[in-house]
């Protein structure tokens, strides 16, 4: 008796994955993406800050082109209401740009774990475009991740200077 072999259908169209395949790659995946996740968070809260950062800048340069406009003086000032300045509240709680009783513009409160300090809570610009005082604002969150901080430096020529700096003491 002879036997008679018996050809299997091979194709090029046949065209799968085994479950072996499909695992090894999931457990890749998995383990790229837990190495990806923490240094997204950083990304992410480096993003908040610059946005902070630049948002501030903006509205300085915003309050000085007013005052010019306007030829009168425009305060840029911390406030707790986004209504009137005021001097007890911190710069993370909001702040808004006003000529006299004049509300030119609101900015709401920074998110929990960010921090705007500086020694003055209000910022003039005068009808020249000249600020009344300089001052510097030190803008950081204090993260797991470790301190990220940006120093915002207001010269009395109104010139607004945006730097990084590190020095650790975000709380």
């Amino acid at each position: 008796m002879t036997y008679r072999k018996r050809q299997q259908a091979t194709s090029a169209r046949q065209a799968a994955f085994t479950l072996i395949e499909v695992m090894v790659t999931l457990a890749i995946l998995a383990v790229l993406a837990a190495i990806a996740v923490p240094g997204y968070d950083s990304i992410v809260l480096n993003s908040r800050l610059r946005t902070y950062t630049t948002d501030f800048s903006a509205s300085a340069q915003l309050a000085r082109s007013e005052a010019m406009k306007r030829n009168s003086p425009v305060t840029l000032c911390s406030s707790s209401n986004g209504a009137t300045c005021d001097a007890s509240a911190g710069w993370e709680q909001g702040w808004v740009i006003r000529s006299g009783s004049t509300v030119i513009r609101r900015f709401p409160a920074a998110n929990p774990g960010y921090l705007l300090s500086s020694t003055v809570r209000e910022l003039t610009f005068l009808p020249s475009g000249f600020g009344s005082t300089p001052a510097s604002l030190t803008i950081c969150r204090a993260s797991p991740l470790g301190s990220q901080e940006r120093a915002l430096t207001l010269s009395v020529t109104g010139r607004i200077t945006l730097t990084r700096t590190q020095t650790g003491n975000c709380s």
